[in-house]
């Protein structure tokens, strides 16, 4: 067994003028199925979370951001099967605004497209955890 582990990722919650929100499309080879989440990933070790929020918007959109607020931090523990032991998932989500850049898909990456979709669009997909509670809280506090 290889063991209980922790990982830090953070997350960016990025809205549009329209009030769309941007969504990544996680790729068929992580093999967690046709899932949406929000742009984010996992911090690397001496790195900040709101650098690392940054870094993987880039990575996965092609997106510049700025952190503009923390909106929350989340835990969950996932038991994993097989050899790998369980998974405590600690989640920083920020509020992200886009500066520059240019949407595109990351290639040989976590996600594999990405999509500025209104939230009516997004509660249609299978979204994510991490996702659907960051969406619901949106509707809720606008």
């Amino acid at each position: 067994m290889t063991g209980d582990r922790v990982r830090v990722a953070a997350y960016a919650l990025c809205r549009d003028e329209a009030g769309r929100v941007l969504l990544c499309h996680i790729a068929p080879s992580v093999g967690v199925g046709d899932v949406w989440t929000l742009p984010g990933g996992g911090l690397d070790f001496g790195e900040s979370p709101s650098a690392a929020v940054v870094r993987e918007l880039e990575e996965e959109t092609g997106y510049v951001g700025r952190v503009e607020r923390l909106l929350g931090v989340t835990d969950r523990l996932f038991n994993d099967h097989g050899d790998a032991g369980r998974l405590h998932a600690i989640r920083i989500v920020y509020a992200v605004r886009i500066e520059g850049g240019e949407l595109r898909d990351e290639s040989d990456g976590s996600t594999d497209t990405c999509r500025w979709l209104t939230l009516q669009e997004a509660r249609r997909l299978r979204l994510g955890a991490l996702a659907r509670a960051e969406l619901a809280r949106l509707e809720r506090t606008g």
